[in-house]
């Protein structure tokens, strides 16, 4: 029988500090396998397979799917987690199957091919600078976005770590969270990959006919890289924050669109990557 795995594993282990050793339990975050399978019309396949943390995975797959092009908010008639007959009882809700409301599958390069994701990296390569461009513009521009001030970003990554509920028991694992321009929480997700838990806060937005989403402010728990990037782009924010640093790319894509870029947010300080005008 199937059964249906949550966001922690309990597990033994062995405590050694100093001289004095003890064996307790303690919680794990968990790691499993998402196959994304679409489905338009009598015809079905697999996009991806990415490594994940159990929880939110119908927000996640919609997040994948937007990001990557492939489904926009009117694209998706239904999801849910995959009756296929080829798949196993015990992977029943390691499969989710998103219904398409086209008819037809749709013709793109990355459905040629099956690609794995790890829980560490994002999917490179699968849109261009130039695609990108062409499916976002509509939803930036350099004049759009909030107005914020360097005390509210200083306050958002004690709020983002008090959202953070399955991080407290485990210590490991990423998250996004979306803020108003006066540093109110909107949502937040974990995952043990960080594009995992942007995907899973896009794919909120998706399912809930929010995007675009201009008027907030995104924070991720990592290092800011192209991927991150490129999902804020799609979905529509204009400030991006990390508590590390961001990668090169990042800011070449960032300044590309106009997107604020501010990395090393911690304490009362941060540094500006791109676009510093909205920070008052």
């Amino acid at each position: 029988m199937s059964v249906r795995k949550g966001p922690t594993t309990r597990t033994r282990l062995r405590e050694v500090s100093g001289e004095r050793v003890r064996d307790r339990r303690d919680d794990l975050v968990t790691e499993e396998p998402l196959e994304i399978r679409i489905q338009a019309g009598s015809a079905r396949r697999t996009l991806a397979i990415t490594m994940r943390t159990p929880g939110a995975d119908f927000e996640l797959a919609a997040g994948f799917l937007h990001g990557e092009g492939v489904a926009g908010p009117g694209d998706i008639a239904a999801i849910g987690y995959c009756t296929d007959e080829d798949v196993p009882d015990e992977a029943r809700y390691n499969t989710v199957t998103v219904r398409l409301a086209g008819a037809d599958l749709p013709e793109l390069p990355s459905l040629d091919r099956h690609f794995m994701t790890s829980s560490a990296c994002g999917v490179c390569g699968t849109a261009s600078i130039d695609a990108l461009r062409s499916r976002s513009m509509p939803y930036l521009t350099v004049q759009d976005g909030p107005r914020i001030t360097p005390t509210v970003l200083y306050e958002l990554p004690g709020k983002l770590r008090v959202a953070q509920s399955v991080f407290g028991k485990t210590g490991g694992l990423h998250a996004c969270g979306l803020f108003t321009p006066d540093g109110t929480p909107l949502a937040t997700r974990e995952d043990v990959g960080r594009h995992n838990a942007l995907d899973k806060l896009v794919g909120w937005a998706v399912l809930g006919g929010r995007l675009p989403l201009r008027d907030h402010v995104l924070l991720v728990s990592g290092r800011t890289s192209y991927e991150i990037v490129q999902k804020a782009v799609a979905a529509g924010i204009s400030v991006v924050c990390g508590v590390s640093a961001p990668s090169s790319l990042a800011v070449e894509l960032a300044r590309e669109f106009g997107i604020t870029l501010a990395g090393f947010l911690r304490g009362e300080r941060f540094n500006v990557y791109a676009c510093p005008e909205r920070i008052l």
